[in-house]
């Protein structure tokens, strides 16, 4: 859609109308930020429900082979955000958040009711394809219908959901689960992603597609050296932060000594920590990407070393899992930003990309620190693992960046010799 289309689209309709269509598309981010991050609440209950001879026998592998599921959604979104934002580029906006939003709600149906653990392992990867895809379409609408120099806030606005999950939502349902079954959990997120397709039906307005788009031109981006940086920096250094927050549920628990009951809490903590982060990466990732990369990858290595040596208290595991999810939360607009300035004129891929790049973290995250603790190193061993990937993230961040500066010194030579070739010719 063009410049005058998006704001004849906004101005079109009354304030009330913009408010409910913005609330809804939240709404899906919020049934997003559930569906993602609920089972790392509840890995004990899915672990004796899926596998139950093997918890029996050793809980301490139950738990991370759980984490697997974690891990399967992590993949799904790898895969589907890419493929979708480039292949969908061109569907009517509404229509394709339609079908996203009935596609996440059938695969969590089925990720509530299959029997076994290899099936609902398929069913998170299917459930999890329209992740990202789902958050690149959201934010373009949200932009059109805030209109000219808002279009920040309606973005903003659209990630809320995925943030305020992590405060209220996650919690929640995993209380809801603890009480009535895992199941019972997954249940519920679907609730929430069928009343977000009914929102977004009844109050989003029509807008096209982008009818210039072409696959071809979207996957562009993968030609470029510093996307793949990009893209490593976020699936390696992100990574750290879920090879904890995978498993925080044990740790608190086992590590802590804290009831059940204050497992939900500790997310709350750790919801918290999301939140500041994202406000605070924000802003200090538009006043330098480089120096934002820099500082909270050093914060968070710095909580992630206060949280291993410091797990075993109620204190320090709240306090800790507060600090890596503000250190962590703030990295994403940071790598999110890094990417759309290096993607050239692939900009929705490079939205796409992001999340991409943040679940690949997860899924190495999870797969890590399940393989420490299915090994007998103790549900600390993840936080170890975590600083790890922080430490090839920070290497990568400086690598990237040791590029831009060289080959601004080689433009800045061919310049020079250029210039001195032209003087002596002159002479």
């Amino acid at each position: 859609m063009t410049n005058s289309a998006l704001s004849a689209t906004s101005a079109t309709l009354s304030p009330a109308r913009i408010r409910l269509a913005l609330l809804a598309l939240a709404l899906g981010g919020f049934g997003i930020g559930a569906t993602e991050f609920v089972a790392m609440g509840l890995l004990p209950e899915i672990g004796r429900d899926l596998l139950p001879g093997l918890a029996a026998s050793d809980p301490d592998a139950a738990n991370a082979q759980a984490g697997w599921l974690i891990s399967a959604y992590a993949l799904g979104v790898v895969v589907g955000a890419p493929t979708i934002a480039a292949a969908a580029a061109k569907w009517p906006r509404k229509r394709l958040l339609l079908v996203l939003l009935a596609w996440f709600t059938v695969g969590t149906v089925a990720s509530a009711l299959l029997p076994s653990f290899g099936l609902v392992l398929v069913a998170r990867f299917v459930a999890a394809l329209p992740h990202g895809a789902y958050f690149g379409i959201a934010s373009l609408v949200a932009a059109s219908l805030m209109g000219p120099g808002k279009r920040a806030r309606g973005v903003a606005l659209v990630l809320s959901g995925l943030t305020i999950a992590n405060v209220v939502g996650v919690p929640t349902i995993t209380w809801l689960g603890q009480q009535a079954g895992w199941r019972t959990a997954y249940l519920a997120v679907a609730a929430i992603f069928a009343l977000a397709l009914l929102a977004v039906l009844a109050t989003v307005p029509f807008q096209a597609g982008d009818k210039t788009a072409t696959v071809r031109n979207e996957l562009r981006a993968f030609g470029r050296l510093q996307v793949w940086f990009a893209i490593a920096i976020g699936a390696i250094g992100f990574g750290g932060f879920f090879a904890v927050y995978s498993y925080v549920s044990p740790m608190a628990t086992e590590v802590a000594g804290l009831d059940a009951s204050v497992v939900p809490w500790v997310l709350v903590s750790a919801g918290l920590g999301m939140t500041v982060g994202n406000l605070v990466g924000g802003r200090i990732a538009d006043r330098s990407v480089r120096r934002s990369m820099y500082a909270m990858f050093g914060l968070l290595a710095a909580s992630l070393v206060a949280l291993g040596l410091s797990a075993s208290t109620a204190v320090g595991i709240f306090a800790g899992v507060f600090l890596v999810g503000l250190a962590a939360s703030a990295l994403s607009p940071t790598i999110q930003v890094r990417l759309m300035d290096v993607a050239g004129d692939s900009q929705s891929i490079a939205a796409a990309l992001n999340h991409s790049a943040l679940n690949i973290g997860n899924s190495i995250g999870a797969a890590l620190g399940g393989v420490a603790i299915a090994a007998g190193l103790g549900y600390v061993a993840p936080v170890w693992i975590g600083l790890g990937l922080t430490a090839a993230g920070s290497i990568l961040a400086v690598s990237t960046f040791a590029i831009d500066r060289s080959r601004r010194a080689r433009g800045q030579h061919v310049v020079s010799t250029t210039t001195s070739m032209h003087a002596v010719e002159v002479r």
